[in-house]
C-alpha cells in the first residue's frame, strides 16, 4: 500500500516560515562581523536574539547598541521587519514586485497570516498593508530623526529614527539607547513628549491589526459602519489605553513617577499604558514599579494587541470574548450579543482555549525556570509573561539566565508570535474521524 502522503497545512507552513527566518538570523548573528568585539557569538545567544527579533519581542541577552555591530543591528532590524509583517507577506511582496501572479496556496497562507475572514481581495489587502506599513514607518522615522539629528549628527540621527520607527511599529521593543547607558531604553526621554508620543502612535497603529486599517480607510470614522471585529478592537483598545493611563498615573505618582512634573507624569503614564501591550520600550525602570503597577503591567503584557497585527499576547478580542462569555454565563444566557450581533459559539470555545493555553504556558515555564534560576518569582514571572506576550520588558535578569532558561523563553516567544491556537493546530492536527455522539452528563462548576 502506498505510503500516506504528508500534507503541509497552512498553520504548519506559517510556523515553518518563522522557523526558517529564525535559523537564518541565528547563523548571521553568530558571525564575528555581527558583534562589536569581533568574536563569535554563542549559538544559544544568537538563537535567542534572532527569535526575539523575528517574534518582535525585544528580550535581549546584551545591550543591542553595546553588543552588536552595525551589521548585527541591521540583521536584527530586518528580522523585526520580516517578523512584524509576517514571512508570507514578505514572500508575496517579492512575487508582486516580480509581476507574477500570487498563487492560490500563497493567498490562503496570507489569509491565515492576516487572520482575514475573506479569500477575495487578499492581494489588494496585502498591497494596502505594505503601503500603510512603509508610510507609517517613514513618517515615524522622519519625526524621530528631527529629534535625534541635533543630538547625534545627521547620519546616526537618521539611522536611529529609522531603527526605532520600525521597532515601534512592529511592536518589537529593540532600541539603541545603550549609546548613552546600557539597557536604558527610553528612560532618558521620559519627559520628551515628541519622542514618546511618536513611539506611542506607532505602537498603537501597528497593534490595531491590518483588517481594522482597511475598515478605517473604507468607512472613515463612521463607527456604525465598521465590522463587528473592528468595533470590538477599537473599543477594547481605547478602554485599555484610557484605563491604564489613569491607573498608572495614580498608582505611580508617589512611586516611579515621583520626580516628574505633571505633564511628564501624564506622558510617562500614557507610555506605560501603551508599551506593555507587546511593544517593550520603557521610559521608567520596570523593577521600580509599585505592586499595583507591576500587576497591571503583567495584565497588559498578557492581553497584548489585536489579531492580524504586529503585536502578540492573547489579543484584545480574545479577552473581550472571554469576559462577555463570563457575564453571559452568570446571567444564565445561552447567547452572547455584542453590538446587536450574536457571537458564534466556536469563537467562544477558541477564546477560552487560547486563554487556557497561555495560562498553562506561563505557569509551567515559570515553575521550571524557578527551579533552574536563583532569581525571585516576581522577576521570573515578569520575564515569562513578557516572552509569551512578545513584549520585551524585563526586570533585567535575562542576560544572566542559563542556556536552558533562554531556550524556554525562546520557545515562549515563538509560541506567542504564531499564536497558541495556531501552534496547537501545528502539533495536534486532528485526523478526520466519524463523529460519535456521547451521552451527556452534568457536573458541578464553581
Amino acid at each position: 500500500m502506498a505510503a500516506k502522503r504528508y500534507r503541509m497545512t497552512y498553520a504548519r507552513s506559517i510556523a515553518m516560515g518563522f522557523l526558517i527566518v529564525i535559523c537564518c538570523g541565528t547563523l548571521l548573528l553568530t558571525l564575528p562581523v555581527a558583534s562589536k568585539s569581533g568574536d563569535w557569538t554563542a549559538l544559544v545567544n544568537a538563537f535567542f536574539t534572532a527569535t526575539s527579533a523575528t517574534c518582535v519581542t525585544g528580550l535581549i541577552i546584551g545591550d543591542t547598541y553595546t553588543y552588536w555591530s552595525l551589521f548585527g543591528q541591521i540583521v536584527i532590524l530586518l528580522l523585526i521587519q520580516i517578523g512584524g509583517l509576517g514571512f508570507m507577506t514578505m514572500i508575496s511582496m517579492f512575487t508582486i514586485f516580480a509581476r507574477k501572479n500570487v498563487s492560490f496556496h500563497e493567498r490562503r497562507l496570507l489569509m491565515e497570516s492576516f487572520r482575514s475572514m475573506q479569500y477575495n481581495g487578499i492581494v489588494a489587502l496585502l498591497k494596502r498593508i505594505l503601503i500603510g506599513t512603509f508610510c507609517c514607518e517613514f513618517l515615524g522615522a522622519v519625526i524621530l530623526s528631527l529629534r535625534f539629528v541635533p543630538q547625534m549628527g545627521l547620519g546616526q540621527g537618521i539611522y536611529y529614527g529609522i531603527f526605532h520607527s520600525v521597532s515601534a511599529f512592529c511592536n518589537a521593543g529593540f532600541d539603541l539607547m545603550g549609546k548613552y547607558r546600557e539597557f536604558s531604553s527610553f528612560t532618558d526621554y521620559t519627559g520628551d513628549a515628541v519622542v514618546c508620543l511618536t513611539l506611542i502612535s506607532l505602537i498603537i497603529i501597528g497593534g490595531l491589526g491590518f483588517l481594522v486599517w482597511t475598515d478605517l480607510a473604507k468607512n472613515k470614522f463612521h463607527f456604525q459602519r465598521f465590522s463587528l471585529h473592528s468595533k470590538i478592537v477599537l473599543s477594547v483598545t481605547a478602554f485599555l489605553i484610557c484605563f491604564g493611563w489613569g491607573a498608572f498615573y495614580f498608582s505611580e505618582s508617589q512611586g516611579v513617577f515621583a520626580n516628574l512634573n505633571g505633564v511628564d507624569k501624564a506622558v510617562a503614564a500614557l507610555f506605560q499604558s501603551v508599551s506593555p501591550r507587546t511593544a517593550g520600550f520603557n521610559s521608567v525602570d520596570q523593577a521600580s514599579l509599585s505592586d499595583t503597577g507591576y500587576i497591571l503591567t503583567l495584565f497588559y503584557m498578557f492581553v497584548g494587541g489585536s489579531p492580524g497585527s504586529t503585536a502578540g499576547g492573547i489579543k484584545t478580542t480574545t479577552i473581550f470574548v472571554v469576559l462577555i462569555c463570563a457575564i453571559a454565563s452568570a446571567r444564565n444566557s445561552d447567547t452572547i450579543t455584542v453590538f446587536k450581533k450574536r457571537l458564534d459559539n466556536v469563537m467562544v470555545r477558541q477564546a477560552t482555549s487560547i486563554v487556557t493555553i497561555y495560562f498553562a504556558a506561563v505557569i509551567l515555564a515559570t515553575a521550571v525556570i524557578c527551579i533552574i534560576e536563583p532569581f525571585d518569582l516576581e522577576a521570573i514571572l515578569f520575564d515569562v509573561v513578557s516572552a509569551v506576550g512578545t513584549v520585551g520588558l524585563s526586570f533585567g535578569i535575562t542576560p544572566s539566565l542559563t542556556a536552558a532558561s533562554k531556550i524556554i523563553l525562546s520557545l515562549l516567544m515563538f509560541f506567542g508570535r504564531i499564536g497558541g491556537l495556531t501552534l496547537f493546530l501545528v502539533l495536534l492536527e486532528k485526523n478526520k474521524k466519524v463523529p460519535v455522539e456521547r451521552p451527556v452528563e452534568r457536573i458541578l462548576i464553581g
